[in-house]
């Protein structure tokens, strides 16, 4: 759950602290099927970088974040983001 709560933070706050919440702005679910990670729902399209569609978010033992996307041709990109640089507000 711990887990879950800082995923989703990060999100909320990644994507610009929607007014309606991130569950109506970017539906996600929880899937433990290769590694835990927040997934956005098949339906859900939230473009990054005009070319690039978000499809996870996960947190390693590190505290950094991960994010898959997949970008313009449809193959897996990953960015790495220090949970700690989040939280204190050093990203980009």
């Amino acid at each position: 759950m711990i887990e879950q709560y800082s995923i989703k933070d990060f999100l909320f706050r990644w994507v610009g602290e929607p007014t309606e919440g991130l569950d109506d702005f970017l539906p996600l679910e929880y899937t433990e099927n290769v590694f835990a990670k927040m997934e956005a729902k098949q339906e859900t399209a939230l473009l990054i970088n005009e070319n690039e569609h978000f499809r996870y978010a996960t947190i390693t033992e590190d505290n950094q974040i991960v994010i898959g996307v997949l970008d313009s041709n449809e193959e897996l990109q990953h960015r790495i983001i220090s949970l700690d640089e989040v939280l204190i507000g050093k990203h980009s």
